[in-house]
């Protein structure tokens, strides 16, 4: 497959000549939260047809952003991973993330896919860190059929698919309150409180839930169709 190029001695021309690509973006989103196989990529990006991912994927290891590992027994699969280049796009994903969180989400459009998963993200870009001084706590998250969880240490955040092994809070909610919430038409707290969502467990990790996520609120860019 032909690279384009913009042809420009400029860092960001460079970096969107490795990264601009349809689809390249979403597959670093994806191995962001830790090695996926092959198929994992497929299920989490429906539309990206197996022609293009592989091509896509050799393109990510040929510009030294992806690497072939074998994932740990039970698995024991081959699987892709982020090389230390691509981690450190990490910051640049959630800054994009948290853009569109205000100036591009609005209402989910017809036929648009959702994956709960997703959520494991937009839990750092929510993130508070001055709301978690001194908390140490692990907060597992059940949406429906996926299930992911947070680790909270004194200020910091890892998140994570799967669920945690001693999880301190529980939340569960069905993914049509998550939807509402990524379309700005509630929060956590609202959920909980109308009780489309539940939470529970240590009360003062609990009680220190509220504060860790604010996320920004969806606004109309000029002239466009988002929330207001």
């Amino acid at each position: 497959m032909d690279q384009r190029s913009y042809n420009q001695f400029c860092a960001t021309a460079r970096t969107l000549d490795i990264v601009g690509e349809r689809w390249t973006l979403l597959l670093v989103r994806e191995l962001l939260t830790g090695p996926k196989r092959f198929g994992d990529l497929q299920h989490s990006l429906r539309g990206l047809g197996t022609g293009l991912l592989a091509a896509r994927m050799k393109h990510l290891e040929r510009e030294g952003l992806v690497r072939k590992i074998v994932l740990p027994a039970p698995a024991r699969t081959p699987a892709y991973a982020l090389t230390e280049a691509g981690e450190e796009l990490g910051p640049a994903v959630l800054a994009l993330a948290r853009w569109g969180m205000k100036w591009a989400m609005g209402e989910r459009k017809e036929g648009e896919a959702f994956q709960a998963g997703w959520a494991v993200l937009a839990l750092r870009v929510g993130f508070e860190p001055e709301a978690a001084v001194g908390l140490r706590a692990v907060y597992e998250f059940r949406v429906s059929d996926e299930v992911f969880h947070a680790r909270v240490d004194d200020g910091t955040i890892e998140t994570m698919h799967g669920p945690a092994q001693r999880p301190d809070v529980v939340i569960e909610m069905d993914d049509d309150v998550l939807v509402d919430m990524g379309a700005g038409r509630g929060t956590l707290g609202d959920a909980i409180k109308r009780g489309a969502a539940r939470a529970f467990g240590d009360l003062e990790a609990l009680g220190r839930l509220h504060g860790l996520f604010r996320f920004p609120r969806p606004e109309a860019r000029m002239g466009g169709q988002g929330a207001s």
